[in-house]
């Protein structure tokens, strides 16, 4: 493995390990609670406050002696200013939170119902409360030519919706990103993650329904985004 190792601020190097130490928790709770498929694929990128740099990290897969994350900071057109040389960014992050400063970490992942319900090639409604009370979006939609590279589709979606919190990657997994860190962001894709399994589930016995009356009213009233539901028209 080539490495590149550039003089980092004592500031930036302290945020860098917090993000690994971050990551290894995050990526450990994922794989104990069984919210990662077998194989494992998660990696993520996140911003570092107040400067053009991200750190990138990979889980090193199931299969990796070693299972500790070597963690990659690099500008936002690729350029690797320290740890481990990589090839290209295939999901787009980079440019993705260039385009967006709000946007603090996005991950992409392998998890068995998002796996499984981006294998239909349908978008997923949000049906589920807990994912619900975070977004006005009410739908997650599906990346299926993928002659389009992903993060040109990704800020379509964003442009159509900003509220928009994730795709699925159509045969493959999702990609979430999130604007309140990278533990946060973690949390909410095990979320996402959830709710298609019982989504998933429902369909054998009829299917998931959307929000009876309140429902909406109730969530967005505990994350603070009522105001904002009535702007996009959401609430009544």
């Amino acid at each position: 493995m080539t490495l590149i190792d550039h003089a980092l601020s004592p500031k930036i190097e302290q945020f860098v390990a917090q993000t690994k130490a971050d990551a290894e928790h995050a990526f450990r709770v994922l794989r104990d609670t069984g919210t990662l498929a077998i194989n494992g694929t998660i990696q993520a990128v996140e911003r570092v406050p107040n400067e053009d740099l991200l750190v990138g990290l990979v889980q090193p897969g199931p299969f990796a002696a070693d299972q500790s994350i070597t963690p990659v900071v690099l500008t936002f057109d690729g350029t690797v200013v320290a740890g481990p040389k990589i090839i290209g960014d295939p999901h787009g992050f980079a440019a993705l939170l260039a385009r967006r400063p709000d946007i603090t970490t996005a991950v992409h992942i392998h998890s068995t119902y998002l796996g499984a319900w981006s294998q239909t090639h349908r978008p997923l409604p949000i049906n589920y409360v807990p994912v619900q009370r975070w977004t006005l979006a009410s739908e997650i939609p599906v990346y299926i030519d993928r002659r389009q590279p992903q993060v040109d589709f990704i800020l379509e979606r964003l442009a159509e919706n900003p509220s928009t919190p994730a795709i699925l990657e159509a045969n493959g997994g999702a990609t979430v990103w999130g604007t309140r860190g990278f533990v946060k962001t973690i949390e909410y894709a095990q979320l996402i993650e959830e709710g298609a399994q019982f989504q998933l589930l429902a369909e054998a016995i009829g299917g998931s329904k959307p929000f009876g009356p309140g429902v909406l009213e109730q969530q967005f009233a505990l994350s603070g985004l009522t105001e904002q539901a009535r702007a996009a028209g959401r609430l009544r």
